[in-house]
């Protein structure tokens, strides 16, 4: 049993977030995605398929690499901030076998709204457009997590606020986290028909990924799809999807991966001739970014 801290600050203290022996199953499965990716890789050379690229491979795994070093220096804020929420309601559903389908789904409908907002408001697109500028759709693209994305932990606070086992919720969201990585790739394709309705899979995931006109901001789901088919974010994969982002960009370096919308965004809030204009231009759909440009000092 999990003590509840006395304080508000032992929450973020290492020696607290140390106690919460939850198994690093992401640690675990990293050789394993690595041995994929390499296997993936391989296939795709030997069919002669354009899926791989050698510097856009490396520029995911230098990114991935970033992300992971960063989630290890913020872990005691983020998990912090998670316990303390999970143990600021009077209850707390016990760690039985029944409470882990039922925090999967309450982080994974999280997870729907952090990832359309991340989509729909330009300064959180900023912490996520790292992860979709590829032009490729490959295992390897999964690892392009972007190193500001951890300010989306504040999406996660009603699922935690359920009350949870702090073990449940943080074996559950690694579980959410891990099943991204096999849905990155072209080579599997149409899943039976239940699995494709109740499921996330490849082909919606490709969708996701795509820049073709219909395709755009859809398929948010992470694990389960049925929330955008609740929410009307729903479209099934037709045509080939063209993969990476309207504005492409042509570089390898991670740095410029995970900043260049960042220093857009300063660039043109610098420019702005009204406050009005400013606030959109920060935090306004980026789809709408061209027009928001245009708006004139009110």
């Amino acid at each position: 049993m999990i003590t509840k801290p006395e304080h508000f600050s032992d929450y973020f203290t290492s020696a607290y977030i140390d106690t919460i022996q939850t198994p690093n199953i992401i640690i675990w499965a990293i050789p394993v995605m690595f041995t994929l990716v390499f296997l993936e890789w391989l296939i795709s050379t030997y069919q002669k398929r354009d899926i791989y690229d050698g510097f856009d491979t490396l520029a995911a795994a230098g990114v991935g690499i970033g992300n992971l070093i960063i989630t290890a220096f913020i872990k005691v804020a983020t998990f912090g901030l998670i316990l303390f929420c999970i143990f600021l309601v009077p209850w707390q559903i016990p760690a039985e076998w029944w409470s882990y389908p039922l925090c999967l789904i309450a982080i994974d409908f999280c997870r729907y709204w952090a990832h359309r907002w991340a989509h729909e408001v330009r300064i959180l697109w900023a912490t996520h457009v790292t992860h979709h500028s590829s032009v490729k759709y490959n295992w390897s693209v999964s690892f392009r997590l972007g190193w500001t994305q951890h300010v989306k932990v504040i999406f996660f606070i009603p699922a935690a606020l359920v009350g949870f086992d702090p073990i449940v919720f943080f074996i559950c969201h690694q579980i959410e986290v891990l099943y991204q990585f096999w849905i990155h790739t072209e080579y599997i394709r149409k899943l039976p028909r239940p699995i494709e309705y109740i499921f996330t899979t490849p082909s919606h995931h490709r969708v996701h990924h795509a820049t073709n006109g219909k395709y755009i901001n859809r398929n948010y789901g992470s694990t389960f799809i049925i929330w955008d088919r609740m929410f009307g974010t729903f479209v099934p994969e037709q045509e080939q999807a063209k993969y990476g982002i309207t504005k492409q960009i042509s570089s390898y370096n991670p740095l410029y991966l995970n900043f260049h919308e960042w220093i857009d965004i300063f660039r043109d809030v610098a420019k702005a001739t009204s406050f009005r204009q400013a606030l959109l231009l920060t935090f306004g759909n980026p789809e709408n970014l061209h027009k928001y440009k245009k708006e004139s000092n009110r």
